[in-house]
């Protein structure tokens, strides 16, 4: 699916959607994501570049002055990748018992942090989350085709997002997955030009260049060439699209 047609289905529809970005409406999220990154990988790095003049701030963050179309980033990941098949549906990354769950709230998105990608197979003999913990040690999730299949639960991504995942690549995504993980902000929804989930391994040692449209496998030695996620790109790094809209001047700032 090409990023600019999710995006454009997203700022079309974004008045309707009832959830609310973490980046924009809880304050404390962003850090407690950061926190369970360098705890559990200290190779995890963010490298955000702005326009001169501006302001540069955390990932999912409104940071630039100018307006969002104009915003140059340049955004590195580097840890280790879970890896995962075709067909993954938004039941195995979030069954649908912790639907219950309200991300708004910081103690339930903690939680669904937890869950995510529980609902996998017996095949999967990795956890993806261990036992007692909130985050993975994975931050990098890489998938097959139609990543993201199933039902529309934003829950999907916003679970992976609190889980500290900062991007997945996959072969193809379902067209809702994709877009509501542009709409919350919590993942990067990245697209491989070939079949990487058969060339990577669960545990090797990744860097994903978003800017370049390029990740590495330091573990095997190889580059692949990925899909640019276009402007799509800016309405994650702002936050998702509600913090994407208030920045461009789309809808209103909240008042305080």
């Amino acid at each position: 699916m090409a990023a600019s047609t999710a995006l454009s289905s997203s700022i079309t529809t974004f008045k309707s959607s009832s959830f609310q970005p973490r980046a924009s409406s809880i304050n404390s999220l962003p850090s407690v994501k950061f926190q369970s990154i360098s705890s559990n990988n200290p190779l995890i790095y963010h490298s955000v570049s702005a326009p001169k003049n501006s302001t540069v701030a955390p990932l999912r963050s409104a940071a630039a002055s100018s307006a969002p179309e104009t915003t140059k980033t340049a955004t590195t990941f580097h840890g280790l990748c879970y890896v995962l098949g075709d067909n993954i549906d938004t039941d195995q990354i979030i069954p649908a018992e912790y639907l219950t769950l309200v991300p708004s709230n910081p103690d339930e998105y903690k939680k669904l942090g937890s869950y995510a990608l529980c609902g996998l197979p017996s095949s999967y003999q990795a956890r993806f989350v261990e036992p007692g913990e909130y985050t993975s040690k994975y931050s990098i999730v890489i998938g097959g085709d139609n990543f993201g299949c199933g039902s529309s639960r934003e829950h999907a991504p916003v679970a992976l997002g609190a889980a500290g995942v900062l991007a997945v690549v996959a072969e193809s995504y379902a067209r809702i997955f994709f877009r509501n993980s542009v709409s919350t902000g919590e993942v990067y929804p990245l697209e491989s030009e070939k079949r990487i989930c058969e060339e990577c391994k669960t545990g090797d040692v990744l860097t994903v260049e978003i800017g370049e449209s390029r990740l590495i496998n330091h573990t095997t030695g190889k580059e692949y060439k990925l899909k640019s996620i276009g402007d799509a790109g800016p309405v994650i790094e702002a936050g998702g699209i509600f913090a994407y809209a208030r920045k461009a001047g789309m809808i209103s700032a909240r008042e305080a």
